[in-house]
């Protein structure tokens, strides 16, 4: 169902290289494996091929930005499935923090004060389906504002037709004119009112949560246990391909 969404691979196009010597399904059916049940690189089952070859895939894929090409792909189709234009015109921003490894170096993790962990920070972008849009991972005692500034910066050029994104109160201040002068963007605050008691599903808000409820499920992902930050967002993406490709066969199997 994916294979026309795979990027193709250089030897494939006459440009020279060597031929992979594993099938992408066997290949992605490992990589997958190992997101959603949390296992280290070498104990990977011997059904798939072995874990330096799988390993070496993933590193050309995320140093090559390809994993972010398939996941982009995904992301169209199924836009287009659920009867959408393309390109988004509107989003939502927030961010989770999570614990991290002993792997995980000094310069890539902090302490949050608000949510008491050591680690990271996920900064994401979704819209309003809640696909990820874009992903950034910092030490956990980065702020959401200075975060904000460089994800939108990444996600308005991507998305050319994004106008409005919605956020809590942690991204208000000057991050809301900065964002009006400098990506053209409208950046609506759902504040929580101060008389509510209680958990209160709120507007917009709840589409990004859902999110990171649906990264949870992913057991390499309840903890972030890469050494780089490129690592840890190359993981949110293919455990979000992997979301997309049960849609796409819910839908599939639907019009069957």
């Amino acid at each position: 169902m994916v294979r026309p969404l795979l990027p193709v691979p250089g030897w494939m196009r006459g440009r020279g290289g060597q031929p992979e010597a594993y099938c992408h399904r066997a290949i992605l059916d490992a990589i997958r494996y190992l997101v959603d049940n949390g296992i280290k690189w070498r104990a990977m089952p011997c059904d798939f091929p072995p874990w330096d070859r799988v390993y070496a895939f993933f590193r050309r894929w995320r140093d090559h930005l390809l994993v972010r090409e398939f996941h982009d792909r995904l992301r169209d189709r199924v836009r287009q499935n659920a009867g959408r234009d393309v390109e988004p015109t509107a989003g939502v921003i927030d961010s989770q923090s999570v614990k991290a490894d002993a792997v995980v170096g000094a310069d890539s993790r902090g302490f949050d004060g608000g949510k008491l962990i050591n680690g990271r920070k996920r900064h994401v972008v979704v819209d309003t389906l809640g696909l990820l849009l874009g992903v950034l991972v910092t030490a956990a005692d980065t702020g959401d504002r200075a975060a904000a500034k460089a994800l939108l910066a990444r996600v308005a050029g991507t998305h050319h037709q994004l106008e409005l994104v919605w956020a809590d109160g942690c991204y208000t201040g000057s991050l809301i004119e900065h964002c009006l002068t400098a990506f053209a963007l409208v950046l609506a605050i759902v504040k929580r009112s101060d008389d509510t008691r209680g958990f209160v599903v709120l507007p917009k808000r709840w589409i990004v949560e859902r999110l990171f409820a649906h990264l949870m499920r992913s057991r390499r992902l309840v903890r972030d246990f890469e050494r780089s930050t490129t690592s840890a967002e190359a993981m949110i993406m293919w455990s979000m391909s992997m979301i997309m490709t049960r849609r796409l066969a819910r839908s599939r199997s639907a019009r069957a």
